[in-house]
């Protein structure tokens, strides 16, 4: 189980840091422009970027995974699972390009369809697998997750077909206009993940392979709870995008206060009820040998309070043109996040990481606030204000719905 946590970092940290540098600029220069040349030249020059990092990280995968296996303790299967995965590598290629075609039209069914189709393919793979009683392996993982991103690139293809123009034709001045714009952005991005899987990395390090299982549990059911946050930044990176230029700071700071004000009206319950009964969600999840987990939890739950502002802070500097200013405080935190998680794994041990995520993250929040306050004018007491109008609101539908019902009831 560690060893399959530590190489979904591995490949995560990859793909998430591979689009941090091109789905943003694509959607940005393709949802902004009206000339279907530069639309055609933009993806085109996307696709050919998107396919020589990824031979590149394959290079990297054959000649350097036997050395990061032995690092992290976990012997020759962290290797062979990421060598037996190399397909899926080039799978992921079609799998990010479809995507951001989708999301460049601000159309999200075939993006919903295709990750529904990855995650209930890979499910139903290994559910028939375990019926079936046959031997298990590492590498029969990565095969499973190969096919399933096979299966969802064809569905994103099949809903992205009325947006491809089959025509091929990268330019220079494209390439550059991505990497101009992308370019802090990757570096961004390289940054929050390896701050977001720090602690499991340096657990691995510090203590042990078998441990990063415990926090793997206790991240996995944290992403849960991050899942509105991060949805919120897709969908509204194009809608900043075009606010900046059509509509100025007024609305992008109305935009910004009001998700976050929403999806912690949405993530504060949620929250809330974990950090009380971590244990059960723990066992219900994960099973009961993971309860060991349930302190890495509540600590996780009560840094994900501060993370829907930061996101949605990061993913706005990017959309109004300065992703410079959010690669140096995504550098900043990580350094930060780095000297803190030493020390803490160093003196406290199985939990340090996780303690040291929490201080982090506090010191994160107060960076992004002063940061968000000089920028737009962000005001807490907005985002409070639109926390009770999200509860009003969904108090005043409730009753209204009741009503409705109980007026059909009774004719």
């Amino acid at each position: 189980m560690g060893t399959w946590a530590l190489f979904l970092t591995v490949t995560s940290v990859f793909e998430v840091t591979k689009s941090g540098l091109l789905k943003n600029a694509h959607i940005k220069y393709v949802s902004g422009s009206d000339d279907l040349h530069e639309k055609v030249s933009i993806a085109s020059s996307s696709f050919l970027i998107n396919v020589t990092i990824t031979l590149l990280f394959i290079v990297f995968v054959v000649f350097f995974s036997d050395w990061i296996s032995m690092e992290l303790h976990a012997g020759t299967d962290l290797s062979t699972t990421l060598l037996w995965f190399i397909p899926g590598l080039v799978f992921m290629i079609f799998f990010s390009h479809f995507e951001a075609i989708q999301q460049s039209h601000l159309d999200f069914k075939g993006v919903l369809a295709g990750y529904l189709v990855r995650q209930v393919i890979f499910f139903t793979l290994l559910t028939c697998h375990f019926f079936s009683e046959k031997p298990f392996s590492l590498a029969t993982l990565a095969v499973y997750s190969s096919v399933s991103l096979f299966c969802g690139s064809f569905v994103l293809y099949l809903y992205s077909r009325k947006y491809l123009h089959h025509n091929f034709n990268p330019a220079v001045q494209s390439i550059k206009k991505i990497f101009g714009y992308g370019g802090y952005i990757f570096g961004s991005g390289v940054m929050a993940n390896i701050f977001s899987n720090l602690d499991q990395v340096m657990t691995a390090a510090f203590i042990s392979n078998s441990a990063v299982a415990f926090y793997n549990t206790a991240s996995r059911i944290n992403g849960l709870v991050d899942i509105p946050s991060y949805a919120a930044a897709e969908v509204i990176f194009p809608k900043i995008s075009r606010a900046v230029t059509e509509e100025g700071t007024s609305k992008v700071k109305y935009l910004y206060e009001r998700m976050v004000g929403i999806l912690l009206s949405f993530t504060t319950p949620a929250a809330i009820f974990i950090i009380i009964f971590p244990k059960f969600i723990i066992t219900i999840i994960a099973g009961a040998k993971y309860v060991d987990a349930a302190p890495i939890l509540q600590l996780y739950m009560l840094t994900g309070l501060m993370r829907p502002m930061q996101n949605q802070a990061a993913n706005l500097l990017n959309s109004i043109g300065k992703p410079s200013l959010c690669f140096i405080i995504n550098t900043v935190s990580l350094i930060i996040n780095l000297i803190i998680s030493y020390f803490c794994l160093k003196y406290m041990g199985f939990y340090g990481a996780a303690v040291a995520t929490l201080i982090a993250g506090a010191i994160g929040f107060t960076i992004w606030y002063f940061i968000m306050k000089r920028e737009i004018g962000m005001q807490l007491s907005k985002i409070g204000s639109y926390i009770f109008a999200s509860y009003r609101d969904i108090y005043t539908n409730g009753l209204d719905f009741y009503k409705r019902i109980n007026l059909r009831s009774q004719h």
